[in-house]
């Protein structure tokens, strides 16, 4: 946590459709000055799953459709073939991240780095991820967790859904049948139970602290205050947690 006050690197997880993107789209548009005080977040560089999977989605199309060849990702009803390939992912990310920090030194002066994604137990869960998260992220991160059940989730995901639109951050969704199977499950307060706090979890050699947002009454929808003061109470939690660690 470097000393001009803002998060290097936040995880930001949870169910599809929990609010992940739209608190995001709500922290672009607060100005930085703000940002900064009330959040503790800087300039923001989001690294998102998502449109790398569309796209493998995207290729597998071409390749079937346009070409006639094999399918390389997903098969026709976009089900990864292969399940280690959401590891793949995650490794990714971590790719992406460590190209930022290689070519600017000052990266983490005014910039804090946002990664988001779900997963279910179907395919790993959290606890398989965070196996294939870098050191790099690990060392620098805090945890926002959007707590939604499956119920809301699934809620959610018919709303945001715009068929004109599959590929959008905002307003893209997964087919119920494949939500039902691989996001009903989630494995969150099971690793909260495993390490035994509810400041931290240890991932490897890291603690690296949490802090839950609740949104089952859908504040991420609503926006304003609301919501303005639901994340200012997590993220201030989850600051507090992260300079007791540091301290300690």
């Amino acid at each position: 946590m470097p000393g001009n006050g803002l998060f290097e690197v936040l995880l930001l997880l949870g169910r599809p459709a929990a609010g992940k993107s739209e608190i995001l789209d709500f922290l672009r548009k607060v100005d930085r000055k703000t940002r900064l005080e009330k959040y503790h977040i800087g300039k923001l560089d989001v690294i998102d799953d998502f449109p790398m999977l569309w796209t493998w989605f995207e290729e597998d199309a071409i390749l079937s459709e346009k070409f006639g060849k094999p399918r390389l990702h997903s098969d026709e009803k976009q089900y990864l073939e292969y399940p280690y390939l959401w590891n793949l992912l995650i490794e990714r990310i971590s790719l992406e991240y460590q190209k930022r920090i290689r070519d600017n030194n000052n990266y983490h002066q005014q910039t804090t780095t946002i990664v988001e994604y779900a997963r279910g137990t179907e395919h790993g869960g959290y606890r398989q991820a965070f196996e294939h998260i870098s050191d790099q992220i690990l060392s620098r991160a805090g945890i926002i967790y959007v707590q939604v059940s499956f119920e809301e989730s699934r809620r959610k995901n018919r709303k945001r859904f715009n068929p004109k639109k599959p590929d959008s951050i905002l307003e893209h969704a997964v087919d119920e049948k494949k939500l039902e199977t691989l996001y009903r499950y989630d494995d969150w307060q099971d690793l909260v139970m495993q390490y035994g706090s509810q400041d931290f979890l240890v991932i490897r050699d890291f603690k690296v602290p949490f802090a839950v947002i609740e949104n089952e009454d859908d504040v991420t929808s609503t926006g304003g205050s609301a919501l303005a003061s639901r994340l200012q109470e997590g993220l201030g939690k989850l600051w507090m947690i992260k300079q007791s660690l540091q301290d300690g």
